[in-house]
């Protein structure tokens, strides 16, 4: 801690109108800071740190701009503060937020508009906010190299910096020293996609005075994002993402740069030192921030399993965590569930970075959200019940279809044959009818509600007609319901015409955002999880091996996270297909795939009593839902 801290960190609880607690006996609320600092007399200013690398290959260490804006009070009278510090490469290229806003400066190149809430809100209650460049974007120096060292330390210097172990130039060439003698050294990282992602990927360094993140819709794994067990990705690719981010940034060759990222990610599914770079889960026994993470079980951008390796990897450290799971797709919270969102961080922010005890401790670890906006808390995830049990298929009297038990191996096989030009939504839409294209095993009506909490992992013993092959698997929730539009436009949400405001405003930088609503629709199915695999790499994820047609090779793959519940009455039904279009590319030869029914199961993170076989029940002829594809390649905000 820096020398003054305490007196000065004590000193800004006072000035920033903290309300506290009363003498004894008094009836008070929790601690909080309040809006006492003036927004419009902040100081704005842009601080170049140096992150020790020359990614560019120009000769000189790259600079990376950290824009800045403090309580200027604060300053005048000697008051450190904590930092909240949003790391993007989205400041200049494609924006940030549901309204996309970009980083706006005046005419002498001081900063003006810092894109999202954070500033308006908390400023004027005691904190600095700082919006970093990511190295390669905006007006930082360097390259972009997706997730990895320049990345993700790009946006560790910064920390450094606030904590007196990096240097700040006033320039981004030349200039002359800037310290941050203003700060606590106290930093709170947040972000929603890829600025999430570099929240993980720093916390993951175990950087000194990082004390929490916020990751939102965030990827903790860059193989997971663009492969899965082996296969590739539908579209889109590192080198694509790193030049849509740079664009022409400042004039610099990063030619080479993007030549390594070609050469760090093989074309097929292996998992390559590249991708272990930034494999930040692998990580986590590095990390001391806190993490209060949100993620939408229906993101098909940031699929759900980056939320749940991560918590997962996480729980041995011992490190407070929090975690919101929605139903929408790739959304901000502020955008589905604005102000208990903003009440939430700011209590998160006071504890974790003012040192206020305010109770957040009390809060529900997880909260989980049911039907739309209705939430339910529950002190886990995995919710405290949830074990793995093995669901099996059994093979019924129409070929491909069958009954899903919790019962001993059945003898059986089933076949289909892969066909590019169809996915989930096809396997999913005429469940009574058999298919040519995918098998589908359900446990006929629920005699109560299932809750499914964790990881699902999926077990084959395939046989391909070919030499290459693709196995998916999704589990689907036969009945009717409402859920959130994922599938829409808005993932779940609809943009109105209102606004409402949060925090000050200024003439270049309002506090003020449309109003959202909840879009909803009835369906009757739901695919609650998913999951795909190249069964080539059935031995080793590092190796793929071409296959031997008419041999049968057993492959266990995983599952996309949720926190599900089947209602009673509903039937969960397990769909094993090829090739999921726009999930995962095709395989050269799509074959014809025979399973080993005694030999197939899935391992269902199950909170509660497990179904047994029962008689198929009806099931609906033609469900309202149509899985949208995923979006390709950009990692949007």
């Amino acid at each position: 801690m820096r020398l003054g801290v305490v007196n000065a960190f004590a000193a800004a609880v006072v000035l920033a109108g903290v309300v506290a607690p009363g003498p004894a006996g008094a009836a008070a609320g929790p601690a909080r800071s309040e809006p006492v600092y003036d927004f419009a007399s902040a100081i704005r200013e842009t601080v170049w740190v140096d992150i020790g690398r020359d990614g560019d290959g120009d000769g000189r260490s790259d600079r990376v701009a950290a824009d800045v804006v403090r309580p200027a009070e604060a300053a005048d009278r000697g008051v450190r503060v904590p930092v909240i510090m949003n790391a993007s490469p989205y400041n200049a290229c494609c924006g940030r937020g549901n309204e996309r806003e970009l980083k706006t400066y005046d005419a002498a190149g001081r900063p003006v508009r810092f894109p999202l809430f954070y500033d308006n809100y908390f400023v004027p209650r005691g904190y600095a906010v700082v919006l970093v460049d990511v190295a390669g974007t905006n007006r930082s120096r360097g390259c972009v190299d997706v997730g990895g060292p320049s990345d993700i330390g790009s946006a560790k210097a910064v920390v450094d910096w606030l904590n007196g172990r990096a240097t700040g130039y006033s320039q981004a060439t030349g200039g002359s020293a800037v310290s941050a003698g203003w700060t606590t050294g106290a930093v709170g990282m947040i972000g929603k996609s890829y600025d999430g992602t570099i929240a993980n990927g720093v916390a993951a360094t175990g950087v000194a005075g990082l004390r929490t993140i916020v990751p939102i819709a965030a990827i903790s794994s860059w193989y997971d994002y663009y492969r899965t067990d082996g296969a590739v990705g539908g579209g889109g690719s590192p080198e694509q993402l790193a030049r849509t981010v740079a664009g022409g940034n400042l004039g610099q060759d990063c030619s080479a740069a993007i030549r390594g990222l070609t050469r760090s990610f093989p074309a097929n599914g292996d998992h390559s030192p590249g991708w272990e770079q930034r494999d930040y889960a692998a990580k986590a026994g590095n990390v001391k921030a806190s993490v209060f993470a949100v993620h939408g079980v229906n993101d098909l951008n940031v699929k759900s399993i980056h939320f749940g390796q991560w918590w997962s990897a996480l729980e041995p450290t011992g490190v407070d965590r929090r975690l919101w799971l929605s139903q929408t797709g790739h959304v901000d919270p502020f955008d589905f569930r604005r102000a208990e969102w903003v009440a939430a961080l700011h209590q998160w922010f006071d504890h974790y970075l003012l040192g206020l005890d305010n109770g957040v401790g009390a809060a529900p670890r997880v909260s989980v959200e049911r039907q739309p906006d209705v939430w339910v808390d529950q002190g886990a995830w995995p919710a405290a019940g949830s074990r793995g049990v093995a669901l099996r298929p059994v093979a019924g009297a129409a070929a491909g279809l069958g009954t899903l038990t919790s019962g001993p191996a059945a003898p059986g096989r089933a076949a289909f044959t892969d066909d590019p030009r169809q996915g989930e939504a096809n396997w999913a839409a005429e469940p009574t009818r058999p298919s040519g294209s995918r098998v589908l095993y359900t446990t006929g009506p629920l005699a109560r509600d299932l809750h499914v909490s964790g990881t699902a992992a999926v077990t084959v013993t395939a046989t391909p007609s070919t030499s290459t092959a693709r196995i998916s698997a999704v589990l689907v929730d036969y009945g009717p319901a409402t859920i959130r539009d994922y599938s829409a436009a808005g993932e779940g949400i609809r943009t109105g015409v209102t606004e409402s405001c949060w925090g000050a405003s200024t003439a270049g930088d309002d506090a003020c955002y449309k109003d959202t609503a909840t879009a909803a629709k009835p369906v009757g199915l739901h695919i609650l999880s998913r999951g795909w695999a190249d069964l080539a790499n059935h031995a080793s994820l590092s190796r793929e091996e071409r296959l031997t047609p008419g041999r049968p090779y057993t492959m266990t793959f995983r599952l996309a996270s949720t926190d599900w519940v089947v209602p009673k009455g509903h039937q969960l039904a397990l769909v094993i297909g090829g090739t999921d279009r726009g999930f995962v590319s095709a395989p050269a030869q799509p074959p014809r795939i025979t399973l080993d029914l005694a030999k197939t199961f899935v391992t269902l993170p199950v909170d509660g009593p497990v179904p047994v076989a029962g008689a198929a029940g009806p099931l609906p002829a033609a469900p309202s839902q149509v899985t949208p594809e995923p979006v390709a390649g950009l990692d949007r905000g």
